[in-house]
């Protein structure tokens, strides 16, 4: 991944509408200049499908899902979209969505990110990592915007996580989770192991108050885009309200000195975060711990091998 843009761009948007959503896309996408090189490339569209069993809010928007795939398939690309949900299968979630047989007939392909290749972080730590996301020409994060019990706000970087396969993710919280893990360094490192990437946020109806499954919808009405997830996640806190100090993900970031961190970096090639910005979208103020118990983790084997 490469962490060299600092631009981030912003737009209002208050529909779910195809139209209105291929129509921010096409602005968004426009202003990182990926958008003539796509004609025959490989995306893999990479949204948030935590779980789908108790309503929408917990994924990213089915509508949004579909309208990027049909944006990026109107350039010429060939598409694929997948996830290692907590909860299910990205295959299960999105028709639990309802949108499975329709990306089934516009000729997307989904993946559960069976297959894996370990990959060494600059820390040491082995990341196994989905090879196709490692394979894709272009990886396109699609995060929901939600509050977090453990990370306060998930967005960009939060995302990235699910590129891990299998127990990892539940591995990472149990081993790295504790009071003196590094868990949040070592999910902004992950970021270094994963190819070029553009960030689609829906910032449409979010998630507030707690997360990230059983928060309370909030009309945000915005979304964005940029190529590095950093500086994205850096501008939504400002819009949000939310001091970086707040944010683990971002400490993290900044202490390693990533492009993007630093809010006075940015540049904003549509709307400022000042134009859009909100004062009542609410997280939690104490975070629970991020390490899961060993019963947890017990839990978290047990059904994925019944999903298996």
């Amino acid at each position: 991944m490469q962490f060299e843009s600092t631009s981030v761009a912003l737009l209002p948007c208050s529909s779910y509408g195809r139209l209105s959503l291929m129509e921010s896309f096409e602005a968004l996408i426009r202003t990182t200049g990926i958008s003539s090189r796509l004609h025959g490339r490989t995306i893999l569209l990479k949204p948030n499908l935590l779980t789908a069993a108790r309503g929408p809010l917990p994924c990213t928007e089915a509508t949004f899902i579909l309208a990027a795939a049909r944006w990026f398939l109107d350039a010429g690309a060939k598409v694929m979209i997948g996830d290692s949900p907590a909860f299910g299968s990205a295959r299960v979630n999105l028709w639990r969505l309802g949108i499975g047989q329709e990306l089934r007939a516009m000729g997307v392909g989904i993946s559960d990110f069976r297959r894996t290749r370990v990959c060494m972080m600059s820390s040491g730590v082995k990341a196994g990592i989905a090879v196709r996301a490692l394979e894709c020409d272009l990886l396109v994060n699609l995060p929901r915007i939600k509050a977090h019990a453990q990370t306060r706000v998930t967005m960009a970087v939060k995302n990235c996580f699910g590129c891990l396969t299998g127990l990892q993710k539940p591995w990472w919280h149990m081993v790295y989770g504790g009071t003196k893990g590094h868990f949040a360094d070592l999910l902004v490192g992950l970021l270094a192991c994963l190819p070029r990437t553009l960030t689609l946020v829906d910032g449409i109806r979010v998630m507030h108050r707690t997360g990230p499954i059983n928060g309370s919808p909030y009309p945000l009405r915005v979304v964005a885009a940029g190529t590095n997830p950093v500086a994205v996640d850096t501008a939504l806190l400002e819009l949000l309200n939310i001091p970086r100090q707040n944010s683990p993900l971002q400490v993290a970031a900044a202490n390693r000195n990533i492009a993007g961190s630093n809010k006075a970096d940015l540049s904003y090639p549509l709307c400022l975060p000042d134009d859009l910005q909100v004062y009542d979208f609410q997280v939690p103020f104490s975070l629970n711990p991020i390490r899961f118990r060993p019963f947890s983790f017990a839990v978290s084997a047990a059904r994925r091998a019944l999903r298996s």
